[in-house]
């Protein structure tokens, strides 16, 4: 799936709700579902600078795309994390490097999150562009 398309999934799925305490408990709930990161790679190589909790974020290659994994010690913030991955990971590197974010505002997260955990989305956002930019260079 495209990553336009996940991003419209994602914007649906919320518009289902229309209280702002049901998005932050669908946001947990994602949280819940996500992937973990493997222990090894909870280092502090791995966390993502800019964020109010702890975050982790692996990326490796696999056939072209990159695989993210990760974890955080915060289950909003693990949710926010999840979102990303769901959107990013599978995607080539290019597509990331493509992809607008626009969907966050959509959503209305940023807007709903604190100054310091909006800071940290953004935070998310530029180290899954970053990993992409070194994948894509190494190709």
């Amino acid at each position: 799936m495209k990553i336009k398309e996940i991003q419209d999934e994602i914007v649906d799925e919320f518009s289902m709700f229309e209280e702002w305490d049901e998005r932050y408990q669908y946001v947990i709930d994602l949280g819940k579902t996500l992937p973990l990161i493997n222990e090894q790679y909870k280092t502090e190589d791995n966390i993502i600078k800019g964020c109010q909790s702890k975050v982790w974020l692996y990326a490796e290659q696999q056939g072209g795309n990159i695989v993210f994994t990760a974890d955080s010690d915060a289950i909003l913030t693990k949710g926010l994390i999840a979102i990303m991955i769901r959107v990013f990971s599978n995607q080539k590197p290019e597509a990331i490097l493509e992809a607008d974010t626009g969907f966050i505002d959509e959503i209305g997260l940023k807007e709903h999150l604190s100054p310091t955990r909006a800071n940290g989305l953004v935070s998310m956002v530029k180290q899954i562009k970053m990993y992409a930019l070194a994948f894509s260079a190494k190709n």
